[in-house]
């Protein structure tokens, strides 16, 4: 922190962490290719430099949709997608990624989540169940202004 902030005048806002990182949920919104909004919940992290992050699977329909357009809108959300009220969405611009900058996203998801994720972890380890397909990529989002 101190090598940021020797860089940079103390008249700049400090972008290296995103306000909505320190969100439990937020809405992720990403577009089909006729231009319809979905959103779905996700658990942020800070990915430096004003990013958030978080991992998913490279199988779901927002890592594909991402590859059409990485246009995306994020915004504190409950556990199920819904907004909160009073808050207003963040236009970013989102890319995949895998290997070292995955397992950094990875493992501050760890940090954050804890138990909960190895509650959840557990749950799509049982027999029989059909949870999906495992974390494997992550998605790193740049806030962009309107």
């Amino acid at each position: 922190m101190l090598a940021f902030m020797s860089q940079h005048s103390t008249n700049e806002p400090d972008r290296s962490t995103s306000p909505l990182a320190a969100e439990k949920y937020i809405a992720f919104t990403t577009y089909r290719s006729d231009g319809t909004a979905r959103s779905v919940p996700v658990w942020p992290v800070d990915a430096g430099e004003g990013r958030i992050g978080f991992v998913t699977s490279s199988r779901t329909w927002k890592v594909r949709r991402l590859g059409s357009n990485p246009e995306v809108r994020i915004q504190p959300s409950d556990s199920r997608g819904r907004v909160k009220a009073g808050t207003e969405p963040v236009p970013g611009e989102a890319r995949v990624v895998t290997g070292e900058d995955f397992d950094r996203i990875r493992a501050r998801v760890g940090d954050k989540y804890g138990i909960q994720l190895r509650i959840i972890n557990l749950i799509h380890a049982l027999p029989g169940r059909r949870t999906g397909h495992p974390n494997d990529c992550a998605v790193i989002v740049t806030p962009t202004t309107s």
